[in-house]
């Protein structure tokens, strides 16, 4: 799953409100002065996550997407629908990062569960796709039990093919789609892609 990040920049008030209720909210709150350095932070482009600021904060500061910027104009402003507000930005930053993922030379569409590459599509299972994430998120080769366990969520002392059988259908289809026989690598230490 993806997390969900509400940074509050220089709005301390805003952020004292929130913190009290953030057992009920559905993202992760923080709080950074004015002097954060947002430019710095490159995983902030890439995650899942809105700025919070209020309406005097001198935009030309952040050197950020301005669709990762809330602005909070009216004052007072309900909680609900703030929190309603954030949730529907959020929703629409991870709906764009799921229609994109760069996987090597192909995009991987969560939304559509398709991979392409030019102008060739192949539609995906749902198992497909966990399986490529899982090996993309990894980094390095990941063993059957490793698989098991989190993709399938099986006991790692169960025997079963399911792995195995699973990957060989989609180097497969990889393969009959894309002529792409190394998609998904094997070595001792297990698949990576």
């Amino acid at each position: 799953m993806i997390s969900q990040n509400i940074k509050i920049i220089d709005f301390k008030i805003l952020h004292l409100i929130l913190d009290e209720i953030k057992l009920y909210l559905p993202f992760n709150l923080s709080y950074h002065e004015k002097n954060f350095q947002l430019n710095k932070n490159e995983n902030l482009q890439k995650e899942n996550s809105v700025i919070v600021v209020n309406h005097n904060f001198e935009l030309s500061d952040l050197k950020i997407d301005k669709r990762k910027v809330f602005i909070v104009k009216d004052s007072p402003i309900s909680i609900n629908e703030l929190v309603n507000d954030l949730n529907v930005l959020l929703i629409k930053q991870r709906y764009n990062y799921q229609a994109r993922i760069m996987i090597k030379e192909y995009i991987l569409d969560i939304n559509s569960r398709s991979i392409s590459k030019k102008n060739k599509k192949l539609q995906l299972t749902e198992r497909e796709i966990d399986i490529i994430l899982f090996l993309k998120e990894k980094k390095i080769a990941q063993k059957v039990i490793q698989l098991q366990e989190v993709v399938w969520r099986y006991s790692p002392n169960l025997e079963t093919h399911t792995v195995e059988t699973h990957i060989y259908r989609l180097r497969k289809k990889m393969k009959q789609t894309f002529d792409d026989q190394h998609f998904i690598k094997t070595d001792q230490e297990g698949y990576s892609v």
